[in-house]
């Protein structure tokens, strides 16, 4: 990286500036990627995307049984898995 010469401080200022705005929109790039990776991780969205593989083989209804299925079966198994 080269070194940059200033004329005037006015010249720093504007610099400073403009790499501040880019640091506050690399943070919410970061704070976006981070919701959207979350939200990618839930359960109902993994399953949403294991279905929607075989959404051909499977007729529409059949999923959307499915779908409204899984998450009372997840609840069922994490508390069976509690032991209440």
């Amino acid at each position: 990286m080269e070194t940059k010469k200033y004329s005037s401080y006015a010249e720093i200022e504007r610099e400073l500036e403009i790499l501040k705005i880019e640091k506050q929109i690399n943070y919410q790039k970061l704070v976006l990627s981070v919701q959207k990776t979350k939200e990618s991780l839930e359960p109902q969205n993994i399953v949403n995307g294991f279905l929607g593989s075989y959404k051909t083989i499977l007729s529409n209804s059949y999923i959307k049984i499915i779908q409204a299925a899984i998450p009372y079966l997840i609840a069922w198994f994490m508390n069976k898995k509690r032991g209440n």
